[in-house]
């Protein structure tokens, strides 16, 4: 049997291993403080019962951990009855080889390129690239609509490297935005579904990176290369355009607070106020098994939306400056939205209906 995390997306530290228990924990890196991404692989235990005890603190979602036994492509929850409250168990099927775990379900570069596979020939979307990040990897940006249209739309996710169910959600809104005439024939969209690539491709953490995370990073001496490239680009792009900006987050790990999706508000009433109908928007057309409720909403000024350390700025309010009809940040829970399970398939329904509540929110002008 062999651990180990040699792979894109794999952090794990393992601590011991006493016959069948293994003691494990995350690898933080240069996270300030503490928090919660893991995902290893075991290869060569078929057969075996292995118990993985996380010797961390919060380190298991709602629905505890996921696992996977097809090289990490899709996904599945483990049953209540393998979960302990800082553990879990797992019998080993006889024929595998490769089966990997982790606190949600990994999403990186890898898995937008199989996506994208049967959009190649579509004339509606371009791929390029927004910029090289420091460790030299390609920072995917993707263009979908007409040049000329009347509404610029910027969506991001992976400011935070580790909140990986955002690109679910991403690739659902990809798929509607592109079977949408009215996108196609109103708007411009950009999205960039990794702001963090090194960190999303190395495995980090992100939240509180040091010196700071690149959601704390839309400041004039940037310090990360995809940030200083959105800065850059977007002025230009959408000047005499109409702009909307999402960025799509997970939030903590587990529990109340946690398990709901959500919109943390503007400390801006003007831009408040234009979440909250963009939030109406979704509550209407939201068919998906994830619920949205408006009340769920983060005010500014509760709970953690207190605004930004000193002299650091959020993609959101850097957006806001820019003069963005609505921008604003939307939370995607890791497992659990008010008792649905969030998984590969529902978070990607739950993003068909976001860009759902795009067209609706611009279209209607609310």
């Amino acid at each position: 049997m062999k651990i180990d995390s040699d792979f894109p997306t794999g952090n794990i530290i393992v601590e011991k291993i006493d016959g069948n228990d293994i003691y494990i924990r995350q690898d933080l890196r240069d996270t300030e403080g503490d928090w919660f991404y893991w995902c290893f692989r075991i290869k060569d235990a078929g057969g075996e019962k292995l118990k993985f005890n996380l010797t961390g603190k919060n380190l298991l979602t709602d629905h505890g951990a996921a696992v996977s036994l097809d090289d990490g492509w899709t996904w599945n929850w483990l049953l209540p009855e393998n979960l302990g409250p800082s553990s879990f168990e797992f019998q080993f099927p006889k024929t595998a080889n490769d089966v990997r775990f982790s606190m949600g379900m990994p999403y990186s570069e890898r898995n937008f390129e199989k996506f994208l596979e049967k959009y190649r020939n579509n004339p509606n979307l371009k791929i390029d690239r927004l910029c090289k990040s420091k460790k030299g990897r390609d920072v995917e940006r993707l263009m979908i609509g007409g040049p000329d249209c009347e509404f610029r739309i910027l969506i991001t996710a992976r400011h935070h490297c580790c909140e990986m169910m955002a690109n679910y959600a991403v690739e659902g809104a990809i798929e509607s935005i592109l079977e949408s005439d009215w996108f196609l024939k109103n708007a411009r969209i950009m999205i960039i579904p990794f702001v963090d690539k090194d960190g999303v491709e190395d495995g980090d953490q992100g939240k509180n990176r040091r010196p700071h995370d690149h959601n704390r990073d839309y400041i004039p001496d940037a310090v990360y290369n995809e940030t200083k490239a959105i800065m850059d680009f977007v002025p230009e792009w959408i000047k005499g355009k109409t702009f909307l900006f999402l960025d799509i987050h997970c939030p903590w790990i587990r529990g109340k607070g946690n398990n709901s999706i959500y919109i943390p508000g503007s400390r801006h009433a003007d831009n408040w106020k234009e979440q909250l109908e963009l939030g109406k928007a979704l509550m209407e057309v939201n068919k998906g098994p994830l619920p949205y409720f408006i009340e769920d909403n983060l005010p500014f000024g509760k709970d953690w939306n207190i605004g930004n350390p000193p002299g650091l700025k959020t993609s959101s309010n850097w957006a806001y400056e820019q003069g963005s009809k609505a921008a604003m940040t939307l939370e995607l829970p890791y497992s659990e939205a008010r008792g649905q399970e969030v998984n590969q398939e529902t978070a990607k329904i739950f993003g068909n209906y976001l860009a759902a509540a795009i067209r609706e929110y611009l279209s209607s002008n609310r």
